[in-house]
């Protein structure tokens, strides 16, 4: 019996081009498949491919929080300067507070790897009590910003942003996320960690 608090979570993919059948979308497989790596939780995905426009992206991520009742929500795509890449702004446009950290330290990552990190503008934001990230539009790009990046060692160089969500949500009143520390441990202050149940 699995006595891990059960989280709904979103993963949105926004691409015109997957969206419309053009390729197939390889961000919602991959945003699945880490968190399902990451989440000692059972998770219900509430999946959505939608093209880049704003209002519709806008509006996706209100029905996830709002009437899916999401905690999470993860989207991927349409973060670049470009002028279809408006998921930073439709994310903006329904949140509640900002939470810049995440994409600060998202940038720090990908800039480890290519200076073009810098034209990346994730942000993340809290709408009621949901948290909602926006991640880069690669699968690769995509697990490394949410496990960071170790050293031969396997010790941590650069903190993926992940191992700051489950106290986040802690904070903001949603469940709480347990994470396998192989993919990437969760980061809470001694007094957050729940004793193990029996």
């Amino acid at each position: 019996m699995n006595t891990h608090d059960p989280v709904t979570i979103g993963i949105v993919s926004v691409s015109d081009r997957a969206s419309s059948g053009v390729y197939e979308d390889k961000g919602l497989p991959a945003l699945r498949d880490w968190l399902n790596r990451a989440l000692k939780n059972p998770i219900t995905f509430v999946e959505r491919l939608i093209p880049d426009e704003r209002e519709r992206i806008s509006a996706t991520l209100v029905e996830l929080v709002d009437t899916c009742g999401c905690s999470l929500v993860l989207t991927t795509g349409g973060t670049g300067p470009a002028p279809r890449d408006v998921t930073p702004e439709a994310t903006l446009a329904v949140a509640d507070r900002e939470m810049p950290g995440f994409g600060e330290q998202m940038r720090q990552i990908s800039l480890r790897f290519v200076p073009t990190a810098i034209l990346s503008r994730q942000v993340a934001v809290i709408r009621g009590r949901s948290l909602i990230i926006n991640l880069p539009g690669q699968p690769k790009s995509i697990a490394e910003t949410l496990e960071g990046l170790r050293d031969a060692d396997g010790k941590p160089v650069v903190h993926g942003i992940f191992a700051a969500v489950p106290y986040c949500i802690d904070l903001i009143g949603g469940p709480y996320l347990e994470t396998n520390d192989a993919v990437c441990a969760a980061f809470r202050p001694k007094s957050a960690i729940r004793a193990p149940r029996a």
